[in-house]
């Protein structure tokens, strides 16, 4: 490269300026040494002069013209040539331990010249390439002069250099830039500077604060000038912005979320609308990988009665279930300097330590948990929950399992640090700890006793991967506890949920169609049945009593509909579920309301198990209509009266035919056929015409309808015959010749055939190889007695709750919108009356 391509002329000995006390060099020396220098700054963007002067061992003679020439112009070329060095790690690192970070340092402070210092500033950014340099350039002192020239608003060109650099040396932030930058009064001027007109200052400005939010003890200054606005600001600006990208954002996320960690940012961000933003942020799919760190920073306002009532309006409840069971974001683990500055003179000593625990650290402190460092045990497990609760009684359940509450947070006399060494604290702890604050409110219901928030809660119990923490017990135990949510539970479904979920196993996803889950664990059950007896306490008080009073004789339509399903879960005082269901018709309600639209996904599930604990209750003691063990062909058949008069020699002989549709004959004694119903009587023994004849027309009846006819007008009970017209288990009913056989028996008044029909259709459909599919076909037939067997099936004792619920589905969609059939035959097996 030539002269021409040099930065600047080399300036006159009239124009030269010398800011140290080293004796000026001759002028033609300086001159030559200001040419050779400009000329290898030029040469050193190419990366093979690079390589050439590292091999000649030019970065040490550079460094030695720094420390020995305090010219402005030597020093800028130098700087330059430096900085042109520093595009590669080699020559970066070599620069670092030749010394010439300190000496840079030092022309900051003492040199004039705006283009000198650009040089200089551009050197030291290009020499922070890594974390290792980053840090160095901090602990020798390069980051105040930056600041403290950024603060004594230089040239828009030099104003530029500064704020790239400070960008560069802010990556990673460390304590040491941190201190730095703000003793050197840089951070009111780059809030000002988030404003200006330059777009690649502006956003480089807004990352150098991002950057510093890394640093507690920054964060409290960052606030009070102006910087949680800004951010705030910026990130609603990015958000709303078309195409903007998740990379953009991360940044300013994280940074807002950090700002919550000390009480005066947390007010500004709450004032500013930050609280609005970090809702958004959560209900976004997009930004998933963002939601634990959110969660972790709503922490903070655990305490702040204003901002939590802000939260739960913009509903957080449900966002919070849904997180207890979300996949892991991305998130970075922040260092023990990132944790809050509230209490700064009470840091403890560095160790490696989870990245929840370290965040959470010193908030412990500042908000009484813990009450200096020394409570803080340094044996705690970074997996151990930092956040203690008081105790609160639940009811006890039989042995102490996994999941019950632990006794030892009830015992008096213990600290908190360690009664909270006992309780896990995994990726839901934050989740959890603003749940289990939200159920300490007088009131809860509105919030936590909800069809989302129950969900989440139970979705974590069961299918957390090891013992789920003890806190999401106690918000359970606490809901159900607390009388202000009973009837919060009625209305939204809540026992139900628990006891289809906790007690038979059946989560809101296995319905219909089971999915493969663990196996139902005994603690759940417990666990379930703790939840029940608890809501049994409030809803056999004086107050449960008139509230659910209140709810089935004055709520709407659908809450009387919860309150009668719920009612068999919670109430066991004969006194008062029989005054309720019985004689104010929330039974009856609940039977009517089948065919209905379904207002919960489980509605037909809970339905049938309410009904079955009901008909327990009424009568503890009822046994099926057809019992499934015994296998119908060891059931020894009585003797067939008929099959006789079918061979070649009958006996008796046959005085009588009748005559098939299809032409088939079949042989019958007349006095035997008149004597079995007045049909026959009129018609073979009266004034009709076929009393006088021998072939006798019976019309519309198939061969195999017919058989049983036969069998019984010759006083054939229980032979077998009435199986023949009844098909196996998985074909239709209707149109079959059971039905063709059963409406025969009606028209020729045969009742004694008619049960026994109804009895063979009930033991092939609804016996060991029939099933739930079964019941709704066997109700179709729309016969009285048939439909009282399949409630009986559907309700029995012993069934399996799945295939109850099915059955009852079958039963619904088989009854169509007239359900009156189906709510007799239902009322009458829940009552224990036999339908005729």
């Amino acid at each position: 490269k030539g002269h021409a391509a040099a930065s600047g002329p080399a300036p006159s000995s009239d124009s030269t300026h010398s800011v140290g006390s080293t004796p000026s060099p001759p002028v033609r020396l300086r001159k030559t040494l200001d040419l050779a220098l400009s000329i290898l700054a030029n040469c050193c963007t190419e990366g093979a002069c690079r390589a050439e002067v590292r091999r000649l061992g030019g970065i040490l003679s550079l460094v030695t013209i720094l420390q020995c020439v305090k010219t402005d112009s030597i020093q800028n070329r130098t700087a330059r040539a430096l900085g042109n060095l520093a595009m590669e790690p080699e020559s970066c690192g070599d620069i670092h331990s030749a010394g010439a970070v300190p000496l840079l340092v030092e022309s900051l402070t003492a040199c004039q010249d705006s283009q000198c210092l650009q040089s200089v500033v551009r050197a030291l950014r290009n020499l922070a390439d890594s974390p290792q340099h980053r840090l160095a350039l901090a602990q020798q002192g390069a980051v105040r002069p930056l600041a403290e020239l950024l603060a004594a608003a230089p040239d828009p060109a030099l104003t530029s250099a500064l704020v790239r650099a400070l960008l560069e040396l802010s990556r990673g932030c460390s304590r040491a830039c941190a201190e730095q930058l703000s003793l050197g009064g840089g951070l009111g001027p780059l809030v000002i500077l988030t404003s200006h007109p330059k777009r690649a200052v502006r956003e480089a400005t807004i990352l150098i604060l991002a950057n510093l939010c890394a640093q507690g003890l920054v964060r409290p200054a960052l606030g009070n000038a102006g910087g949680v606005e800004v951010l705030l600001g910026e990130l609603r600006r990015r958000r709303s912005t078309n195409g903007a990208s998740s990379a953009s954002q991360q940044p300013l996320v994280r940074a807002v979320c950090l700002l919550c960690r000390e009480a005066i940012n947390r007010a500004r961000l709450r004032d500013a609308g930050g609280l609005e933003l970090l809702m958004g942020l959560l209900r976004d799919p997009r930004a998933s990988a963002w939601h634990p760190r959110v969660v972790a920073a709503l922490v903070g306002f655990l305490y702040d009665t204003g901002a939590l009532g802000r939260l739960q309006a913009l509903g957080l409840v449900p966002l919070l279930a849904g997180q207890l069971c979300g996949e892991a974001g991305d998130e970075e683990e922040e260092g023990t300097e990132a944790a809050s500055w509230d209490f700064p003179e009470e840091r403890t000593p560095e160790r490696p330590e989870a990245g929840s625990f370290r965040s959470l650290r010193s908030w412990l402190i500042s908000e009484g948990y813990a009450a200096g460092p020394g409570d803080i045990s340094p044996d705690w497990s970074p997996e151990r929950c930092p956040l203690p609760e008081p105790a609160e009684p639940v009811s006890p359940t039989p042995g102490q399992t996994s999941l019950q509450t632990p006794r030892t947070l009830r015992m008096q006399g213990r600290s908190p640090a360690a009664s909270a060494a006992e309780e896990p604290w995994g990726r839901e702890g934050p989740a959890l700890l603003l749940l289990s604050r939200f159920s300490q409110a007088p009131d809860p219901s509105g919030a936590l006793v909800t069809g989302p928030a129950l969900c989440g809660l139970l979705a974590y119990v069961t299918g957390a991967p090891g013992p789920p923490s003890p806190r999401a017990l106690r918000i359970l135990a606490r809901l159900t506890c607390n009388p202000a949510c009973l009837e919060a539970f009625v209305r939204s479904y809540g026992a139900a949920l628990l006891r289809a979920w906790l007690v038979l196993g059946v989560a809101p996803d296995d319905w219909p169609a089971p999915r493969a889950r663990p196996a139902l664990q005994s603690q759940h059950r417990e666990l379930g049945e703790m939840l029940l007896q608890n809501l049994t306490v409030q809803a056999e008080s004086p107050f449960g009593v008139g509230a659910l009073t209140h709810l089935l004789l004055s709520g709407s339509s659908e809450e009387r509909v919860a309150c009668a399903l719920t009612l068999p879960f919670i109430c066991r005082k004969p006194s008062l579920w029989r005054r309720l269901l019985l004689d104010q018709g929330g039974l009856r309600l609940l039977l009517t309301a089948l065919t209905r639209p379904a207002p919960h996904p489980l509605f037909l599930f809970f339905a049938a198990d309410s009904l079955s604990c009901l008909q327990g209750l009424v009568s503890p003691t009822v046994s099926p209509a057809f019992p499934p063990a015994i296998p119908l062909d060891l059931e020894p058949p009585s003797p067939c009266l008929y099959e006789p008069m079918l061979g070649p020699a009958p006996d008796p002989a046959p005085d009588l035919h009748f005559l098939l549709d299809s032409g088939l004959q079949l042989p019958a004694q007349r006095a035997a056929s008149a004597m079995a119903s007045p049909f026959f009587r009129a018609l073979l023994s009266g004034s009709f015409a076929e009393a006088q004849m021998n072939l006798v027309p019976l019309r519309g009846l198939s061969p195999s309808a017919a058989w049983p006819i036969l069998h019984h007008l010759h006083g054939c009970r229980g032979c077998g015959a009435a199986l023949g017209p009844v098909p196996p288990p998985g074909q239709p009913l209707l149109g079959s010749e059971a039905e063709e056989a059963l409406e025969a028996a009606g028209r020729f008044l045969l009742p004694g055939l008619e049960e026994e029909l109804e009895e063979a259709v009930g033991r092939i459909h609804l016996g060991p190889q029939g099933g739930p599919q079964s019941v709704g076909e066997v109700f179709r037939l729309g016969r009285p007695r048939l439909a009282a067997h399949c409630a009986r099936w559907t309700l029995g004792p012993g069934q399996c709750p799945r295939k109850r619920a099915l059955a009852l589905v079958g039963l619904v969609e088989a009854a169509g919108e007239e359900a009156g059939l189906l709510t007799e035959a239902l009322l009458a097996v829940v009552m224990g009356i036999e339908l005729n």
